[in-house]
């Protein structure tokens, strides 16, 4: 019996372009508002909202799946990114970096619950507009979230390869069913509702989980680890490469958020009304 195995990435020192060679063309996902569920097909020809208001502060994590949804065309490419087909070069990158600005996660962590799908689907309408891989666009936009993280990390992402789901002693979704549910397909936890960094029975959750695969991250670093994640579990073939590198992810994701620190606010002074001597 003949098994294919990856070629092994070096696990000491991960950047993104390894993690983005994993995923090729695996940027597509669903996602679920209120009670219908919508998938990726939805979004072609479709004018896409701005911003999506919600009252309450929590947010729902969408649910990837690279294999079923089908890619973007061209056309809806160009929908995506809110250029014209005639365009330059020039004017793609440009409206792709201000895409990733207006729907980045930690600028609309309490107005646009859709931002991590938009962000996604804005990756992949660049990559076909201009050719490149999805490594190839971490390297060159620099988006690497492990490395400088952009906030604090208050965002849930459970390691689905080590939970046990209804096994565990200690289960996190009886501890705290507001923000994690059982997979049906795989019988694993996973966190659905983000923003609950504050929640005492979150805390209690991922602090006494027994096999400690759940992990406080940022909203780019989640958007990453879960399309990675996705990437191993939706392959039949051995993925200990990918499964080694999503750990080497989750430790150096650990490290740099631990070192994080707030901006410094500016001390504003005037001296309007002072006396020089």
């Amino acid at each position: 019996m003949l098994r294919f195995t990856p070629p092994m990435e070096t696990v000491g020192l991960v950047t993104l372009t390894t993690i983005a060679a994993s995923m090729e063309s695996r940027w597509s996902c669903s996602f679920k508002l209120t009670s219908t569920t919508t998938t990726t097909p939805a979004f072609v020809n479709h004018t896409f909202p701005l911003s999506v208001s919600v009252n309450d502060k929590t947010r729902t994590s969408c649910s990837c799946r690279g294999r079923d949804d089908d890619p973007l065309s061209t056309f809806s490419a160009y929908t995506v990114l809110g250029v014209q087909p005639n365009c330059s070069a020039a004017e793609i990158k440009a409206a792709f970096r201000a895409k990733v600005k207006q729907f980045h996660p930690d600028v609309n962590r309490d107005e646009n619950e859709t931002s991590d799908v938009m962000i996604r689907r804005v990756i992949q309408a660049y990559q076909i507009l201009s050719n490149y891989t999805p490594s190839q666009i971490i390297e060159t936009e620099c988006l690497d979230p492990f490395d400088r993280p952009e906030c604090e990390a208050f965002d849930l992402f459970v390691n689905e390869l080590l939970c046990v789901g209804k096994a565990c002693s200690n289960s996190c979704v009886e501890r705290a069913s507001h923000a994690f549910t059982f997979v049906p397909s795989t019988g694993t936890a996973r966190a659905f509702s983000q923003d609950q960094g504050e929640d005492y029975q979150v805390q209690c959750a991922v602090g006494q989980c027994p096999r400690s695969c759940i992990h406080y991250v940022t909203p780019s670093q989640r958007i990453l680890l879960e399309e990675l994640l996705h990437s191993i579990l939706d392959v039949p073939y051995d993925t200990s490469a990918e499964a080694d590198l999503l750990y080497s992810l989750i430790t150096k994701a650990k490290f740099e958020n631990n070192r994080y620190q707030k901006p410094k606010k500016k001390t504003n002074f005037s001296t309007q009304h002072v006396d020089w001597f």
